[in-house]
């Protein structure tokens, strides 16, 4: 197939728009509708529902679009493998992350990582968890750590493990020794919230709604370590996830207590990568460290106090 007609219906496929990847790739949209009806003629089937909104993928576009995608990133690998990149442990890891994961976990992982890759290279990007696993499906990016909800198409799981919900506070703070609490027991407390579009404000409003509870948070906003901040200043509660605070608890002065309603345990935090993609050999070692250090805090969080 010809190559610039394929890199032609991969930009289409990702912008959804003619007329978008006309303006990326500085060619004609007359020229791009040309190279996309030769390839829909060579594969005798659409390969995109023309809507007035833009081009949506057939089911037969999105297989050669992930077709597509995995070939350009099995050319790479095996072209820096032949230079002697990847057996020398030379390489770029692309990162896709909800914030949650962002701040610490990760940084904390690239410093253990360097001890025995010291000539790999980080990009991290931090997003919603639909745009981080949308990176990972389009091959921008290696691998994705983030929060889900459900199942998702044309990734690689590589792990998942149950991400609950649990109230942050300061340490003296009189909910902070409870084991659990439950959303009715901060209706007495200020909250400090984050804005619409993470797991965690959506699991949270889906629980509001079916037990009834109203709140009105004092603060509402989209950088979580600004709502910490405030919640270490006063008696206000937010919400996090565990692996989000564990390293800086202690340090920080924070407690965190389980959430007891159910609605607050269904999101999972997982490592994702493209969907039959064969992986670099740093990118598979970066998965494996990644795996053991959630399950074992002391793996990175040590690391990072041995660093201090």
């Amino acid at each position: 197939m010809d190559q610039t007609a394929l890199r032609y219906f991969l930009e289409v496929a990702r912008s959804g728009s003619l007329s978008k990847a006309s303006e990326r790739l500085f060619v004609a949209v007359s020229a791009l509708s040309r190279q996309i009806a030769k390839i829909e003629e060579q594969m005798g089937t659409p390969l995109f529902e023309r809507r007035p909104r833009g081009m949506v993928l057939t089911e037969a576009g999105r297989l050669l679009a992930n077709h597509a995608r995995r070939s350009q990133l099995e050319d790479e690998r095996v072209i820096d493998e032949i230079r002697g990149l990847s057996a020398s442990g030379r390489a770029t890891i692309r990162i896709a992350a909800s914030e949650g994961v962002a701040p610490d976990f990760l940084p904390q992982a690239f410093v253990h990582f360097l001890k025995t890759h010291p000539r790999a290279h980080f990009q991290l990007d931090v997003s919603a968890p639909s745009i981080a696993t949308q990176r990972v499906r389009d091959g921008t990016h290696d691998i994705a750590v983030c929060f889900s909800m459900a199942p998702e198409q044309d990734v690689h799981v590589h792990y998942a493990q149950r991400a609950p919900v649990y109230a942050l506070m300061r340490r003296g703070h009189p909910l902070a020794s409870r084991e659990t609490v439950s959303l009715s027991d901060l209706l007495a407390w200020p909250l400090a919230m984050h804005s619409q579009g993470v797991t965690l404000r959506q699991l949270f409003d889906i629980a509001c709604s079916l037990e009834g509870l109203v709140f009105e948070p004092v603060f509402v906003g989209n950088y979580h370590m600004a709502l910490q901040s405030f919640v270490r200043l006063t008696d206000a509660i937010t919400l996090t996830g565990y692996l989000t605070v564990r390293s800086r608890l202690g340090a920080d002065g924070f407690a965190a207590v389980p959430i007891s309603n159910p609605e607050l345990h269904q999101r999972t935090l997982q490592i994702q990568t493209m969907a039959g993609r064969t992986l670099p050999q740093p990118v598979v070692a970066f998965v494996d460290l990644l795996k053991r250090a959630i399950e074992d805090p002391a793996i990175i969080d040590r690391n990072s106090r041995c660093s201090r």
